[in-house]
């Protein structure tokens, strides 16, 4: 099993053969959610289906234009991402150069028709706010975003009047709120309450499920449910060290922890998608294949989570 928790290390030369190495004929987006869980309905924001696992840009996509290897290396992972049937990437202002990176290389990629574009607002002052979605736009060389969040509830009374008007607009198709590091519940609920929306973004992983009450509030009110941190920052696989996955994993089609730590979260009802991040693109393989095969059930599960907390 690959050592996730140290950073793959290439130069030109193992770009390249990570290139060779691809299957030579990767599973379109369509046959991909075929196979999917059996039994599990596609799980929606809006109108809009969504494969369950997506892939988030915090710290991964934030390269600069200047580093030729790194931006080499991220467009594999995108390749990759779509090839195995993946649909919404997620960015954020705040994530350096991401946004800007995830717009040149989608311009390289083929993806027609399975890109969800997510990205959020982030600000403490209102008259901030439509101008950097306006940047987002431009920087993902977009004419309409299909969900826009206000990034860990910042300043939201002001930003989700904005993103209210550009979905009006029709230059976003679904907005909502997001937190991250189990904060903020509370609040998150009174908005789920309270505001008009079609999504929330938020934390939910082994190291901290509090989450729950929200997502399920949330999927009661028919929200989508975006998951952050799957692997809790990667310190998940510290937690398991090098430890086998147990036999019983296989009774779920689990083959190795990426995979254990993603089914256990998108087998929870509320969730539409999870968000893992990586520079690796044999583990966005490995995430990618999460979403296939059987999930567990709620016994199942809790057995996974009881597990994780023994070691």
């Amino acid at each position: 099993m690959i050592d996730r928790r140290a950073w793959l290390s290439m130069a030109s030369a193992g770009l390249a053969g990570l290139a060779r190495t691809a299957p030579a004929q990767q599973a379109p987006a369509q046959q991909a959610l075929a196979q999917q869980a059996p039994g599990r309905t596609p799980r929606r924001i809006g109108g809009t289906a969504l494969p369950p696992i997506g892939m988030g840009t915090w710290l991964t996509f934030n390269v600069s234009p200047n580093e030729f290897i790194e931006r080499a290396q991220r467009k594999l992972v995108l390749q990759r991402f779509f090839a195995a049937g993946g649909g919404m990437i997620d960015s954020s202002p705040m994530y350096g150069h991401a946004e800007r990176l995830v717009g040149d290389l989608l311009a390289e990629v083929e993806h027609s028709g399975r890109l969800y574009s997510a990205t959020k607002v982030w600000t403490p002052l209102d008259r901030l706010g439509p101008g950097q979605l306006d940047d987002s736009l431009r920087l993902w060389r977009a004419r309409q975003l299909d969900l826009v969040l206000v990034h860990n509830l910042l300043n939201w009374r002001a930003h989700l009047k904005t993103l209210r008007t550009a979905k009006e607009q029709g230059r976003v198709r679904a907005i909502g709120i997001s937190t991250s590091h189990g904060r903020d519940h509370d609040e998150v609920q009174q908005l789920i309450r309270s505001e008009p929306m079609d999504a929330i973004q938020i934390t939910y992983n082994f190291t901290d499920p509090s989450a729950e009450r929200v997502m399920n509030l949330a999927a009661e009110r028919g929200l989508g449910v975006v998951i952050n941190r799957p692997f809790d920052g990667g310190s998940l696989f510290g937690h398991v060290g090098r430890k086998p996955l147990p036999a019983w994993a296989a009774e779920f089609d689990c083959a190795n922890w990426a995979q254990f730590f993603l089914k256990w979260v998108v087998s929870h009802p509320a969730v539409t998608c999870v968000i893992p991040a990586t520079r690796n693109p044999l583990h966005m393989e490995q995430n990618m294949d999460a979403a296939l095969g059987r999930l567990p059930d709620a016994a199942q599960r809790a057995r996974m989570r009881a597990y994780v907390a023994s070691l």
